[in-house]
């Protein structure tokens, strides 16, 4: 399945940040979209994210204001459900994070949608059998969850189900191949999935240093975007210790330094809960280093979010995905 097979697809929660960036994605690439939510209110901020979206996209010089128009022209806005599904080929579901939130919806596809029509989740880790528990068609359920915004971040994470077929998984695979995406398929059944679990493993280890005392808050941001950070950009772990390793590549890198990584290891964090108080000593540290960042770079939400996507786009020109 490639996007040229698929001609209309559907985004179930499309006025949430995720389900409105998928829309714009879809829609960017020259898909029809029936773009569903629960009511007006939410369909009108689907309409408002999907056009600020592509407006952005436009500003910075990726659509002609002309493919702009184009792209709207292709979203249908529906709160009935029936309406959303019947047609579509491809269900990308971006509901709240609710097993019978989903599985609702699940019951509403199985009912509408026409039975070879791929259904897509994109849980943030979620189990897809889970949410097909109950599905007449179970085969044709898998998860993808994307990276925050979807519509620039490649990566999908594809996990299967008990009862997923390994043909759903293919076409699904081959539909964001084809929209210049990055998916990987998971071999099995994983809460988090694998880049989530990277990212929570770092995040432990941030929150145990800052609880310890041995950095700030703001430091530990920094600590990451100007080391590691800038290397994950371009590649990962593997690959940038094999680099590491000169001509004795990742197996001479990890016998030089082995011994060593085993002593931290055994002074890293392996606390299963959250310490205490730490939503607000992380807000309170974010808070100030907003305070501290350069004016171009963005001291509010918005004003950083803008200098994100930038940020985003500048490394997507280098990786050849715009």
């Amino acid at each position: 399945m490639t996007s040229s097979e698929v001609k209309r697809v559907a985004v179930l929660g499309g006025g949430g940040v995720i389900g409105s960036s998928w829309a714009t994605n879809f829609l960017w690439k020259g898909l029809s979209v029936n773009v569903f939510d629960v009511d007006s209110a939410s369909l009108k901020n689907a309409q408002s994210r999907i056009g600020g979206n592509l407006k952005y996209l436009a500003d910075k010089g990726i659509l002609t204001s002309d493919e702009v128009l184009r792209a709207l022209s292709f979203a249908t806005y529906t709160s009935d459900m029936e309406e959303a599904v019947h047609d579509v080929s491809f269900i990308q579901e971006a509901s709240p994070e609710k097993y019978e939130i989903k599985q609702a919806l699940v019951a509403y596809c199985d009912k509408y949608a026409p039975p070879d029509t791929i259904f897509a989740s994109s849980t943030s880790g979620l189990l897809i059998t889970e949410i097909a528990r109950h599905s007449s068609h179970p085969e044709r359920y898998v998860g993808a969850h994307p990276y925050n915004p979807p519509h620039l971040i490649p990566l999908v994470e594809i996990s299967k189900g008990e009862h997923t077929s390994e043909e759903a998984v293919s076409r699904a695979r081959e539909f964001y191949r084809s929209l210049g995406k990055e998916p990987i398929v998971l071999n099995k059944e994983a809460l988090g999935f694998v880049a989530n679990r990277l990212s929570v493993a770092l995040y432990r280890e941030a929150i145990d240093l800052v609880m310890r005392g041995v950095c700030s808050v703001e430091d530990i941001d920094r600590a990451v975007s100007y080391g590691p950070g800038l290397r994950y950009a371009l590649m990962g772990p593997n690959l940038i210790y094999h680099l590491g390793g000169g001509q004795y590549g990742i197996s001479g890198i990890l016998q030089h330094i082995g011994p060593s990584v085993e002593h931290w290891w055994a002074d890293m964090a392996d606390w299963k809960t959250w310490p205490e108080h730490w939503g607000v000593i992380a807000e309170d540290g974010v808070k100030e280093a907003m305070k501290n960042r350069l004016p171009e770079q963005g001291q509010t939400m918005e004003d950083i979010i803008r200098w994100r996507d930038d940020g985003l786009l500048d490394l997507l020109k280098i990786l050849k995905k715009v």
